[in-house]
């Protein structure tokens, strides 16, 4: 094991791996503390949305020979702000929006990609992931994307905490529900833009899904749940990325695998400990105030 990781960090051939788990930890950090909310809200698809606007987006750029990172990001963030939108506004509700954006997004990348320039392996890497995708402004992007949320959390801990359990409650005490649920749909964007790439348009959001059901097999409380949330994301992405390169495995898939085995292993804690169902997190209106 020692040796992997010496030849994965150490060797100067390799380094675009050591680019890709540096964007790679970020975007996991940042989906796992976005994805705790999302999921909370029952809003969790979202990622799963996104991603494929954000295939439709990159087939476009590649078809305009144009920087992806240009076109995908303002593409994907108002595909979020629309998608919060109709959720909110009218009678296409939640699951309902995300799978109309979605599938509409998905089919017009498919066919961009078929009419410019075929379904070849570039087809592959956007829908599966491909390690070899991140660049140096995808490092500088991922690390900008991860100081804001870090900051929002921080700073804004009680504010999240309210708009996730209950927003008119939230909206009635003077908390700006609408800004925040913009910043939060804005930073998932961002985070999928950037982890889409080296995970896939199939496989980006269980970034945002696993940390966050994983977690709260076994944590009570909203912040426990947050910072397990958070640690278990990072663990299983850089534990995954170095199976992958040990075993010559893909490393989008490699992620989730290990996120399933973390899954498997609190739900047999919670089972040894005889907590039945998910356990529910502590919250009162003292806690939202505050």
């Amino acid at each position: 094991m020692i040796d992997i990781l010496k030849e994965m960090f150490l060797t100067s051939e390799y380094t675009f791996i050591r680019r890709a788990v540096v964007v790679g930890l970020l975007v996991s950090l940042c989906a796992a503390l976005l994805g705790v909310s999302l999921v909370l809200k029952r809003y969790s698809m979202i990622g799963d949305g996104l991603s494929h606007v954000g295939f439709g987006t990159l087939a476009v750029a590649t078809a305009l020979h144009a920087a992806p990172l240009t076109v995908s990001i303002p593409v994907v963030v108002l595909a979020a702000f629309l998608l919060l939108r109709i959720s909110e506004s009218s009678k296409i509700k939640g699951d309902a929006a995300i799978a109309l954006i979605s599938t509409s997004s998905l089919a017009i990348g498919v066919m961009v990609i078929t009419f410019s320039t075929g379904m070849n392996r570039d087809v592959c890497n956007y829908m599966f992931g491909s390690i070899l995708a991140m660049n140096k402004n995808d490092v500088t992007l991922s690390i900008v994307n991860a100081v804001i949320v870090l900051v929002l959390f921080v700073f804004f801990y009680s504010k999240i905490f309210a708009v996730t359990f209950d927003e008119s409650f939230a909206k009635a005490t003077g908390v700006k529900t609408g800004l925040y649920n913009m910043i939060i749909a804005f930073l998932t964007a961002i985070t999928i833009v950037l982890g889409m790439r080296m995970m896939g348009a199939l496989l980006i959001s269980s970034l945002i899904i696993f940390p966050a059901l994983t977690s709260m097999r076994v944590c009570k409380k909203w912040h426990s749940v947050t910072l397990c949330s958070a640690a278990v994301s990072v663990v299983c992405f850089f534990a995954g990325v170095v199976i992958s390169y040990a075993k010559e495995l893909p490393t989008g898939a490699s992620v989730v695998i290990v996120n399933i085995a973390a899954f498997l292993i609190f739900w047999l804690v919670q089972l040894i400990t005889k907590t039945t169902g998910f356990p529910k997190i502590k919250k009162s209106a003292t806690e939202i105030k505050e």
